[in-house]
């Protein structure tokens, strides 16, 4: 039974999948940062200095003044704030992997429009023996 397993995690697409989970996550951290510390800034300034991951509604019915004290305070919150900045995350990351397959497709599709490669041409020995067969062949 080990040794199945190891045949099966041994195997191309295992391990191409788990490089492709390892760079995906480190992206997913690269595109929330993104998010965070680039996009939202600009846009909260627009809207008027308003920091999505603040924003939240209070189910108690108390007033808290911050996200962090509706929290510390325990009250039942909804945070949409957080949910605006992981949805613009998943846009993000959705159109960047769109532009890696749409990219990995054309340079596909210039490879099946490409002519074959010629044959190659017979070497000086074959040469001989072809000249050898004829020869005789005449005889």
């Amino acid at each position: 039974m080990l040794e199945e397993f190891k045949k099966f995690a041994m195997r191309g697409n295992v391990v191409d999948m788990a490089v492709g989970i390892i760079i995906g996550g480190a992206f997913g951290k690269i595109v929330s940062s993104f998010v965070n510390d680039v996009i939202m800034p600009p846009i909260g300034l627009l809207m008027g200095n308003v920091d999505f991951s603040s924003l939240f509604i209070n189910l108690s019915g108390e007033d808290y003044a911050t996200l962090a004290a509706a929290q510390e305070a325990g009250a039942p919150i909804i945070r949409y704030g957080t949910f605006i900045n992981t949805v613009l995350d998943f846009v993000i990351v959705a159109f960047a992997i769109f532009m890696v397959i749409k990219a990995m497709n054309k340079l596909k599709k210039e490879e099946e429009e490409a002519p074959p490669p010629p044959p190659p041409e017979p070497s000086a020995e074959e040469k001989l023996l072809t000249e050898i067969r004829d020869a005789l062949r005449s005889r």
